[in-house]
């Protein structure tokens, strides 16, 4: 039925959100705005938008080099088909998508992409503290907002830490649970061999102090670029606002969205830039028109590049949404503790 569907109430709160954010926008408003942007910083803004696509692409391509060498504007189709993919379904299943189409398009395993999906929001998540702490000696930022890149520094460097240990004591691991779980609780063992197989496929950029470091200066490129298309559209906006402001909006917004509650965020994207946007005493009309036109300016390469991708290799959506349903990351593990995947051994 309709009502239990994930992406229809996505879809009713999106439409909720952005009817509240624009019905105070009036239509002289909207003319007024046209005739005052720099059309100069416009297409600076959308130029790095397009830069920060590529730079995620590229720092993707880094991490699966070791196992699989991709093309770099292949790469940078197919990483947009998948943002695609994250955008269009509900919540988090949008990572599920893209796992299945990098995996259907390159043919890398599933455990694999999933893991360096995982290691791929671990960097993002370093670089964001990271901008926070150096954007904080510019703005005070909000309590809560402090309190949870505390919270979120704290688990990133734990789990990397534990991921590591994982990657570096794999084997005295699984024989520790073969010796120990195997025969007691079978089921135990089953989901922890799971659990080391499919993580330490994509977390060997963790070994290479030259992937690693090289993964997270990308990262932080990228995030960089991100921050500049804030600031050339806040500059052709008329808004006068720092560097810094604009890296305090992209933390912000980047904070307020961590965990998707529409699709493409439609409407939260909105609500969070226009919010950060007051802080800096940007009246309410053009902080919602600028929230508005940088959701698009940062939809634009995406759907560009990945339909472009989705057309040229005649990819469905429709057909990756339908795999994710009825598939698992992990297709089986052996009674001897063995782990497959489509019927190979792993």
């Amino acid at each position: 039925m309709i009502w239990k569907n994930k992406q229809f109430w996505g879809i009713l709160i999106a439409i909720g959100l952005l009817a509240f954010c624009v019905k105070d926008v009036s239509l002289g408003e909207l003319q007024s705005l046209f005739r005052r942007i720099s059309w100069t910083y416009l297409i600076l803004s959308v130029l790095c938008a397009y830069l920060f696509a590529m730079s995620k692409s590229l720092r993707w391509k880094l991490m699966v080099s070791q196992h699989r060498p991709i093309r770099f504007f292949r790469c940078v189709a197919l990483y947009s088909a998948g943002q695609i993919l994250n955008i269009v379904m509900p919540a988090l299943t949008g990572q599920v998508g893209r796992m299945f189409l990098f995996a259907r398009e390159e043919g890398l395993r599933k455990t694999f992409v999933f893991s360096a999906i995982i290691l791929e929001v671990l960097f993002d998540a370093l670089s964001l503290v990271i901008f926070l702490f150096l954007t904080s000696l510019a703005f005070v930022f909000p309590e809560g907002y402090r309190f949870l890149s505390i919270i979120i520094a704290g688990v990133t460097i734990v789990i990397l830490i534990g991921l590591y240990l994982i990657l570096h004591l794999r084997l005295r691991l699984e024989e520790s649970g073969r010796r120990h779980l195997r025969h007691r609780w079978p089921g135990a063992y089953i989901v922890i061999m799971k659990f080391i197989r499919s993580f330490t496929k994509g977390i060997e950029t963790l070994r290479s102090s030259h992937h690693f470091i090289g993964t997270f200066l990308i990262s932080l490129l990228s995030w960089t670029t991100h921050t500049f298309t804030i600031y050339f559209l806040l500059m052709a906006f008329g808004f006068g606002l720092p560097l810094a402001a604009a890296a305090a909006v992209m933390i912000i917004n980047t904070l307020a969205l961590m965990i998707p509650i529409t699709p493409g965020n439609a409407g939260t994207f909105e609500v969070a830039v226009s919010a950060a946007l007051a802080a800096f005493s940007v009246g309410r009309s053009d902080a919602v028109l600028f929230a508005v036109v940088l959701h698009l300016i940062d939809l634009l390469p995406l759907f560009t590049l990945g339909s472009f991708y989705l057309r040229m290799e005649k990819v469905s959506i429709r057909e990756i949404r339908s795999r994710h349903e009825d598939r698992t990351i992990l297709d089986e593990v052996t009674e001897d503790g063995v782990l497959s995947e489509n019927g190979e051994r792993v």
